[in-house]
């Protein structure tokens, strides 16, 4: 008979089947106590699903959504919150359903500790499982439920009486969360390794009981219902950790089938040997016991299946697509590991299915596991026969993948399809094998590499049909070829180091097969040889191949520089120098014969710097040294390209070297080549200026010559030719009569700069000769003198090359020249003066921000030209911000730059970014006024192009964009920007008022909506900075006397205001990123506020003239404190009482009319933004309406002001009591009533300020000590926070919004 199943299984797997939809989060319906016997599931039949099932479309993410989820554990707070004991001590009594005692489960302490082995553990607790299967099982489930993260245990009365979904609920109930981590979530090494004991002890409980105790009807019965269960749970915890015991439960009983399998093939065999024996020799017992033994293994795989049945429909069908990515990603992983092990019951398309569908997911390791999974499927060929129909339906997805987003996704990618091309032949298609060929030139090395594996299996490799290892000769000479045959096809002929790059690991040996290079190269045959495209591919790969053995490094581009060990550092020299050999008697053959073809000339010459030049003199190879330098003499004389100029003068540059012992002959090929360029440009200079005209031959002839001259001075020393003064002389003829064609005229300026860069090279650090100085201090002005006036030259080049040499030569030349003990040269030192520095910021407004630049180059982006042309825009703005940087040009200079930010990011944001930042740290506040100066530049060009009316305008809006993003360079270190935000908004206000109103009445001033720009800064501000703010704008509106329409007030100026007031309930908009304070205690004397009366409150003022309590002054606190006005009405700053404002000295001019505040002035009362809604208010104020200020204000005197003087009038229509300014904590009048149903918790911050003025403590100061030890953090404006506008954050909570002022924790900074 077969094995009776157990009611506890049955009942379990038939809930979860029965559940709402698979990937539902909830635990199953606890059912009627004494239904506990039904089926298990039928195992799922190949065919029964479909490819396009319903379950295809079914999320589980909504669903679990959906439902309700049990809410966090709060505490109730009638007082403080104690901290939670980290451990509960157990109740003693044992009735409890869940005690928390970690210690209890010796299972999960061996297996975290891991001191002892897991067959050993397993062992241990197998013994007391046969003693007691009830005790050793419960010590088994109490370790997975500890595993979980939960503390809570499962009592044998529970287990007894419970159904397993009550058990569950209970263990829900009590799981104590004191975060969202649990074992498997957590990443440190010790638990990882915990995760793998966890895997490894389930597999071994199963191979330990796979010959008896999996039968027993009991633990794997129970076992499999209880991980059912748990993996239905909306816990997370549970559901992961159970999901995947379950999988590994899987595997095992997967292998346990496979084994039961290979018994029964081995039973059938001797059943079928001893039945063909005779009947005389035919064993009859025998055949009774294999027989018995057949139905024994039957009977087993039967009980296995139903196992594996089990599981699979009820953990794996719903956990697939679990909202979570790694319980999805474990069920892909195990499902190739039973697909592969165990093939003849998984490889089937029902199976399948799920592979293909998560091949869709959204979730990088989920992608990655199905990969990978087909991977172990696809590596045999008797595994891929069975992929047809999966292939067909699902090998458009995994060609696409091939551009999957997750580079390492996309690497596992281009293997699976390497190894179906290796195993199923025609499973790809010509234009599947076409999506994956470009990929060999993309950045990622690994994904390159694997594309490059793909492309050598399919196309590059001669013996891919016959299986052999290749030959040096045939095979290689059948490469190559096959090589350029796709090298020219791609039509990417400059990426031939990424293309060299991609093949090395695969075909490396092949690309350093140096003589058949050489040979296919060499060849004169027209049959047999190469074509002139296929040589110059040649050439190419075999300079790349050169300079990848020499340097030992991917090109640029693909990955950082990795430092090789020791035994490649080996290799590298050995082969080398294997490469020095084989090339060395090539190479003049090669220069021999493309020396007149410049495009391979100059890879030819890239090789020989990557020679081991100490081999010509030891290994006696002089004469082909000879033979080299006579190739690169003829180079340097036949061609005037600038690349293959390059190539020869490093070359040379290379075999000049001292350290070489046949330096000397490179010496005298160079001082050969620069007596024939310098005594026929000395004729050609002479002919040139003693001719009225010249004709095209001529002056090619000189350009030629000066280019050559021009290229051999970047890397080598010409001074002693003194080709100085003729270039000199060029350039005067060329400035006086502008007679010189720009030909020659672009490398004249070239060779001059290098004989001055040469020149000051030769100088002694000490002791210079004062006659040297002179001549070069002569020469060096002379020369920038004839610069400038080429910027204004006709010709485009010229005028670029002039620009270029002058950013170095003051750069070069500029103040940082002295300095390193180098003092004896600071009569060297250059500074432009104004006319040059105008004339440098107008050359780059005239050719960098051009308005057509952007324009042009977004029509053209494919166009070569256009890139080049971008190029040489960013190398010359990349000058004049050098220029910046090292203080050659006043840090106001940089305006020029900075108004064009936001306009051309795409283009130059990265350079200008880096001017930015450096600018900061040289001097903040001169980086504020330059801010602020590139601001005004635009306002004042948009006002003269478009007149007053710009407010709508686009390209006002582009202004206020600009200044937003330079807002956000404010966001770290308020404390250290304070001093420059307050300077930059008084100065914007000031540039506000500048211009007079336009002839109308009621007109604004022209230059006042420049506020709504300053506007964008004002959330960078402190609270007390916008109360002085406020006062100062009030004074500059006063003493303007410009009145303002009742009826419509300036959007401009309500715009400003409404910035520098409290935006939100308990003051300004804080930091959505800052945690919210915690709520004192009730009754807790650190915040208790003071009543009047009380012993050390503060004394009342004495009301001021126009009958304002606020006492009329305020002794300092501080060293060097000092009396100042307080009231508003004598023109005094109204500061929170207690709190010390230090302003740098560049900043303690007073924002009233420049009065000076002694130094360290301790002031009475601060203006605190958020004092309005607190103070009486009512919610439109919070809302962020204006207010005026005059009309209901506490202090009704008159002002300083002359008579008549309007003052500003409430911005709504109805008039509006002022807010009070002053801090409640004065409470010079009767305090104002309380709003209704206002939040407690905002006495914090009248209680904080009481709080510190009784204990003394200087806030602010410690604030400031503390803020100058804090490191420079680079801002990065280009967060997503740069492209939501400011109006539509998300509002923040009033506990988030309640912050102290003056703590010195808390900044109030924004998000960026």
């Amino acid at each position: 008979m077969p094995p009776r199943r157990s009611a506890r299984i049955q009942g379990a797997s038939s809930s979860s089947g029965s559940s709402a939809g698979p990937g539902t989060g909830s635990s199953p319906a606890p059912g009627p106590a004494g239904v506990r016997s039904s089926s298990l599931p039928s195992p799922p039949a190949p065919d029964s699903p479909d490819l396009s099932s319903g379950d295809s479309g079914s999320d589980f993410e909504d669903t679990l959504r959906l439902r309700s989820k049990r809410g966090p554990h709060r505490v109730p707070s009638h007082g403080p919150v104690l901290k939670r004991p980290r451990r509960r001590e157990p109740s003693g009594d044992g009735s409890s359903p869940a005690v928390s005692n970690p210690e209890q489960n010796t299972l999960f302490e061996a297996v975290r500790s891991a001191k002892v082995a897991v067959e050993t553990v397993v062992d241990e607790w197998l013994e007391t499982y046969k003693q007691d299967r009830e005790t050793g099982f419960l010590e088994l489930i109490n370790f997975i439920i500890r595993s979980c993260g939960c503390r809570g245990v499962v009592t044998p009365e529970m287990f007894r009486n419970l159904q397993n979904s009550e058990i569950i609920q209970q263990l829900t109930e009590k799981f104590e969360e004191d975060s969202a981590d649990y074992p498997l979530s957590l990443g440190t090494q010790p638990w990882r390794r915990f995760r793998a004991g966890f895997c490894e002890l389930v597999t071994v409980v199963v191979r330990r009981c796979q010959y008896s105790v999996v039968y027993d009807e009991f633990l794997m019965d129970a076992l499999i219902s209880l991980l059912t269960g748990l993996s239905d749970s909306q816990v997370r915890a549970f559901r992961h950790t159970s999901t995947l015991a379950a999988m590994k439960l899987m595997t095992a009983l997967v292998n346990v089938a496979l084994g039961v399998s290979l018994h029964q093939e081995n039973n059938q065999r001797q059943y079928e040997a001893e039945r063909s024996k005779g009947p005389g020799r035919r064993a009859t017992e025998k055949l009774e016991a294999l027989l018995e033994k057949r139905r024994e293994l039957q009977e087993q795989q039967e009980e296995i299946e139903n196992m594996m049945n089990a599981v699979f429909k009820g953990v794996f069908v719903h956990r697939y697509r679990d909202v979570v990515p790694e319980i999805r990603a474990i069920c892909m992983e195990e499902l190739g590991t039973w697909m592969k092990s165990y093939a003849a019951s998984f490889l089937t398309d029902g199976y399948l299915k799920y592979i293909g569908w998560t091949l869709h997911d959204k979730q990088r390791e989920v992608r990655l596991q199905c990969v990978k999974a087909l991977q172990g499927l696809y590596c045999c060929r008797e595994t891929a026969a069975h992929m047809e129909l999966f292939t067909s339906r699902f090998k458009t997805r995994m060609v696409s993948m091939v551009l999957d987003k997750e580079p390492d996704v996309a690497v596992e990618v281009v293997k699976l399809l390497t190894l179906m091309l290796e195993n199923m032949e025609e499973a790809l298609t010509e234009e599947d094998c076409q999506s994956v060929y470009p990929v060999v030139y993309v950045s990622s090395r690994a994904l390159a590499s694997a594309a490059g594996l793909f492309l050598y299996r399919r196309l590059l490799d001669p013996q891919r049909e016959a299986g052999r290892e290749p030959t040096r000769d045939g095979d290689n000479r059948t490469f190559f070829r096959l090589l350029l045959a796709f090298f020219i096809e791609s039509e990417l002929h400059e990426h031939a180091a990424y293309l060299v790059d991609s093949l090395w690991d695969c075909a490396g040996p092949r690309l350093r097969d140096w003589e058949t290079i050489s040979a296919l190269l060499l060849e004169e045959s027209s049959t047999e040889g190469l074509a002139d495209r296929q040589e110059k591919a040649l050439v190419e790969i075999l300079a790349a191949s050169v300079v990848q053995v020499a340097e030992g490094q991917p090109p640029v581009g693909r990955g950082p520089a990795k430092k090789p060990s020791a035994r490649e550092r080996k290799a590298q020299v050995e082969e080398r120098t294997r490469l020095t050999h084989c090339l060395v008697p090539a190479l003049p053959q090669l220069l021999a014969k493309f020396s007149a073809d410049a495009e391979k000339a100059a890879p030819l010459l890239e090789v020989l710097r990557c020679f081991d030049l100490s081999i010509y003199c030891t290994g006696r190879l002089e004469k082909h040294l000879e033979l080299v330098l006579g190739q690169l003499q003829e180079v340097v004389e036949k061609h005037a390209g600038q690349t293959v100029l390059e190539a020869a003068s490093r070359a040379l540059h290379a075999l000049c070297d001292p350290e070489l012992a046949l330096h000397g002959r490179g010496d005298l090929v160079r001082s050969r080549l620069a007596d024939q360029l310098a005594d026929k440009f000395h004729q050609d200079v002479t002919e040139l200026l003693q001719a009225s005209s010249l004709d095209e031959e001529e002056v090619y002839s000189m350009a030629a010559t000066l280019k050559r001259i021009s290229v051999l001075f970047n890397a080598h020393d010409l001074t002693p030719w003194q080709l100085f003064e003729p270039c000199a002389q060029l350039l005067q003829r060329a400035v006086d009569t502008g007679e010189v064609p720009p030909q020659v005229l672009v490398p004249a300026v070239t060779c001059l700069h290098f004989h001055i860069l040469w020149e000051l090279s030769r100088l002694p650090s000490t002791d210079v000769p004062q006659e040297q100085l002179r001549g070069l201090k002569t020469r060096v002005t002379s020369f920038c003198s004839l610069c400038q006036s080429c910027l204004s030259d006709v010709d485009a080049g010229v005028r670029e090359q002039a620009f270029v040499v002058l950013s170095d030569l003051l750069l070069v030349f500029g103040p940082q020249l002295p300095r390193d003990g180098r003092e004896a040269l600071a009569p060297l030192v250059l500074l432009p003066d104004a006319g040059l520095q105008s004339q440098l910021a107008a050359f780059l407004m005239d050719h960098v921000f051009h308005a057509c630049s952007h324009e042009e180059l977004s029509a053209t982006e494919d166009s070569e030209s256009r890139i080049e042309e971008l190029h040489q825009r960013r190398v010359l703005l990349a000058g004049f911000c050098k220029l910046i940087i090292y203080d050659v040009l006043e840090l106001s200079a940089a305006s020029d730059v900075f108004k064009h930010y936001a306009k051309f990011y795409s283009d130059y944001g990265d350079i200008i970014k880096e001017t930015l930042n450096c600018a900061r740290q040289i001097d903040r506040q001169e980086w504020a006024r330059t801010l602020l100066l590139s601001l005004q530049q635009l306002m004042t060009e948009l006002l003269l192009q478009q007149g007053p009316e710009i407010r709508a305008a686009e390209a006002f809006l582009e202004i206020r964009d600009l200044a937003r993003r330079f807002s956000l360079l404010f966001s770290l270190h308020q404390l250290r920007n304070r001093p420059a935000l307050l300077s930059m908004h008084r100065e914007g206000i000031q540039f506000a008022f500048q211009e007079p109103p336009g002839p109308g009445p009621g007109l604004p001033p022209l230059n006042l909506p420049f506020l709504e720009v300053l506007s964008e800064f004002s959330p960078r501000l402190l609270r007390p900075d916008k109360a002085l703010l406020l006062a100062y704008l009030e004074k500059m509106y006063q003493e303007r006397q410009w009145l303002a329409p009742r009826d419509a007030p300036w959007p401009s100026l309500v715009a400003y205001r409404n910035s520098l007031q409290a935006q939100e309930e308990g003051g300004s908009v804080s930091s959505r990123s800052t945690a919210p304070r915690p709520r004192p205690p009730p009754g807790s004397a650190a915040k208790r506020p003071r009543m009047d009366g009380e012993a050390g409150a503060e004394p009342r003022g004495t009301p001021c003239a126009g009958g304002c309590a606020t006492p009329s002054t305020q002794t300092g606190g501080g060293a060097g404190g000092g009396l100042v006005p307080l009231c508003p009405s004598l023109g005094g700053p109204q500061l929170e009482a207690g709190t010390s404002l230090r302003l740098p000295s560049t900043e303690r001019g007073s924002l009233q009319g420049g009065e000076r505040w002694p130094r360290g002035v301790h002031v009475g009362a601060v203006a605190s933004a958020g004092a309005g809604p607190s103070s009486g208010g009512d919610g439109d104020r919070a809302r962020g309406q204006g207010w005026g200020v005059g009309q209901g204000s506490p202090c009704s005197a008159p002002s300083r002001s002359p008579p008549g003087a309007p003052r500003l009038q409430p911005m709504a229509e109805q008039p509006l009591p002022q807010p009070a300014l002053t801090s409640t904590a004065l409470r010079g009048g009767p305090r104002p009533p309380q709003p209704p149903a206002r939040d407690p918790s905002s006495s914090l911050l009248q209680s904080s300020s009481l709080s510190r003025r009784r204990s003394g403590v200087n806030r602010l100061s410690l604030m400031v000590e503390e803020e100058e030890e804090e490191e420079e953090v680079m801002i990065e404006e280009e967060s997503s926070e740069e492209d939501t506008p400011q109006q539509n954050r998300t509002p923040l909570a009033p506990q988030d919004r309640l912050r102290d002022l003056f703590d010195s924790t808390i900044l109030d900074i924004e998000d960026i």
